[in-house]
């Protein structure tokens, strides 16, 4: 490395790297960047066998790099380095935790006091950060910190507390105070990340490297399946709001990713002193005291405000067992292909239950512990044979399938909403969304009518009660609404911080369309729980479900006891996570067959019989007796299980819409 020629007499210059969601060492712009720094020319090389038929180039958008079906893939580098050419010798590579979006008084040193306020949501006055997703961030940020100090060469990672801005202040203070022998910084670089706290973040790091003459650069975020400079348009108010149309411009999805990067084996050593973590807060030493600092604030009341919270089923085991970290993502992306996973996963994608119905990739996506074109290159190896992972799976080195295909629009997706965040930006959190926006370009097919919806702070003009309204939503929190699905879903939330793409698709109907209320409230609440949360898929979703995102198909609603029994068919979902209903008799007069009519009462347990609610201890509990709503549902012709006038539907309820897409899990 060029540090190791310095003389005893050269001041260190010093690269300030400010990491966000790019916690990985492999694929990642700029840590590839600091590793050329030995040599002008380097190679990365992706092996791949010839595909059966080249692959289609679309006219307005002509590739940046090779075809990504060519064997061998070289792109000779000639630039030299950016970090060369600011003759960087040291590496600060910091992870600040954010106080407006992290808890952050665990860190606090004795009887201190923070300086920020608590890091809760606007609307709900939830924790923005929850429990499951503090745990997994931990992982990932130390998972990166051994991962660099392993290269052996000096290289580390360094963990602060605070708004980025102060924490970038105090220590650019630090080295200015100390003088040049101490080290100079001459560089301060992060990667863009889209959302309107992160941009505010950016703005305030360009203001304060720039005031003190130190070069600023923010990175193309190079997370994403299509990169940036791929994209059909060249302004991002051209982005079409229908993603189909999106879709199709980009089609064939497996021809569009460009090649990842190498992974460093060296980079620059860390500077010989570091700027201290200021008071009031210390930075723990070890992983489980720097879990602790995390949670010790949340878990001062695990109950989170809810009268009754969730407690876990006996028997019931978690569909996100998974560890944070580049690591962990690794070593689960190989685990889909060896086992078939990835190709069974569009026939899969709709499972309830289990760790592989879905890829689980979502977390380590939104945090950058992976990239979506490592995933895509993985799959291609799987494809076309060239990896020994999955080689005794079905599909391995028979081309892209259903499955493969199916993960790539999954990818794809997960692109389109990050592009929406930027096209609409603050009208992501606005009440009335995207649909509400004003984008100077934008066509107007997203014009329509506001919608009304009930607040927790005030009466939004249609007699609606608040107080009533923070009760209901107590309820529909602590998964106690009486409909079997919702509250199953809502308690595998809050014990683990996941739950499929079919339950976050029904939840988000439930709150908005069968109650009326505030979406921002649901948003919020799955900001705190989510493992995998990730602000623009999160909150596009949220929209996109409760008819002021870009649903081109305005008015669906999801009916929670059609959609349990299409993909619940045997009530074990449910059963599952609400172990109150595990006894309720299922049996047909044919051994082994459910008899549907009687599930009807495990998926809205006021249709049982008064002798078997009282014979299974459910006698009086107000989410049996009296739920949040009673949908009217018959499983065919004849008298309807209504527990009423015998309303006549085959196979429909009071609600419509089974829709495809909505809040994904992304994997």
């Amino acid at each position: 490395m060029p540090s190791a020629s310095l003389s005893p007499h050269t001041a260190p210059r010093i690269l300030i790297y400010l990491l966000r969601h790019d916690l990985r060492l492999a694929d990642n712009p700029i840590f590839h960047d600091l590793s050329r720094l030995t040599t002008h020319t380097v190679y990365r090389t992706v092996s791949a066998p010839d595909p059966p038929s080249p692959p289609i180039c679309h006219s307005h958008s002509p590739p940046k790099s090779p075809s990504s079906h060519s064997r061998s893939l070289q792109t000779e580098e000639t630039t030299p380095a950016a970090a060369e050419t600011l003759g960087v010798t040291h590496l600060l590579p910091l992870y600040v935790f954010p106080a407006n979006q992290i808890e952050v008084t665990g860190f606090l040193e004795g009887s201190g006091k923070s300086p920020y306020p608590e890091a809760r949501s606007r609307v709900g006055g939830f924790w923005r950060t929850g429990p499951h997703r503090a745990k997994f961030i931990a992982e990932s940020v130390w998972d990166l910190k051994e991962s660099l100090e392993m290269l052996g060469s000096g290289a580390g990672l360094v963990m602060r507390v605070g708004m980025m801005g102060d924490v970038l202040e105090n220590c650019m203070e630090w080295f200015a105070e100390r003088g040049s022998d101490m080290g100079k910084v001459v560089g301060v670089w992060m990667t863009g990340v889209e959302g309107t706290e992160e941009r505010r973040d950016e703005r305030d790091v360009r203001k304060i490297a720039e005031s003190r003459g130190v070069e600023f650069k923010a990175w193309r975020d190079e997370k994403y399946f299509v990169d940036d400079r791929d994209l059909p348009f060249s302004k991002i108010s051209n982005l079409p709001n229908i993603y189909t149309t999106y879709r199709k411009s980009l089609e064939p999805l497996n021809s569009r990713p460009r090649p990842i990067l190498s992974t460093p084996t060296r980079l620059p050593p860390l500077p010989k002193s570091l700027p201290p973590q200021p008071r009031p807060f210390t930075i723990p030493s070890t992983l489980q005291s720097l879990s602790d600092a995390l949670l010790n604030p949340i878990d001062s009341d695990p109950s989170f405000g809810l009268p009754a919270p969730p407690t876990w089923p006996d028997s019931t085991s978690s569909a996100h067992p998974f560890r944070g970290g580049e690591r962990a993502a690794k070593q689960r992306l190989t685990h889909l292909l060896s086992s078939g996973a990835m190709t069974s996963y569009k026939d899969t994608r709709n499972g309830m239950l289990g760790t592989d119905f879905s890829t689980k990739l979502s977390a380590y996506l939104a945090f950058g512990c992976i990239t979506a074109r490592q995933i895509h290159w993985a799959l291609v190896d799987f494809e076309t044979g060239a990896s020994t992972d999955g080689m005794d799976a079905e599909g391995f080195g028979q081309g892209e399938n259903e499955g493969t295909k199916a993960v790539r629009f999954e990818l794809l997706w997960r692109d389109y909403m990050r592009l929406c965040a930027r096209k609409f930006g603050a009208s992501l959190f606005h009440i009335d969304g995207f649909r509400g926006a004003e984008v100077e370009g934008a066509d107007t097919t997203l014009v329509a009518q506001l919608k009304k919806w009930k607040y927790l702070d005030r009466s939004s003009g249609a007699g609606d009660d608040p107080a009533q309204t923070r009760e209901i939503l107590l309820r529909f929190l602590s998964g106690t609404t009486g409909i079997g699905l919702i509250d199953a879903a809502q308690r595998e939330l809050f014990l683990t911080g996941y739950t499929s793409n079919r339950a976050r698709q029904n939840v988000a109907s439930f709150l908005t369309a069968h109650l009326g209320i505030d979406w921002r409230v649901g948003a919020e609440w799955y900001e705190t729980m989510l493992v995998d949360y990730d602000a623009a898929n999160n909150w596009g979703n949220w929209q996109y479900v409760a008819g002021v995102g870009n649903d081109p198909r305005q008015g669906r609603v999801f009916n929670p006891v059609k959609q349990a029994l299409d993909y619940d068919p045997t009530g074990e979902y449910v059963r599952a996570w609400v172990p109150e209903l595990r006894g309720v008799d299922l049996t047909n007069e044919k051994e082994g067959e459910i008899n549907q009519e009687k599930l009807m009462g495990v998926f809205q347990a006021w249709r049982l019989k008064e002798t078997e609610k009282e014979q299974l201890g459910l006698s009086g509990l107000e989410w049996v007796d009296w739920p949040l709503i009673r949908i009217p549902f018959s499983v065919g012709r004849g008298k309807g299980v209504d527990g009423g006038g015998g309303q006549r539907n085959r196979g429909r309820g009071s609600s419509r819409g089974r829709g495809r897409r909505g809040l994904r899990a992304n994997g």
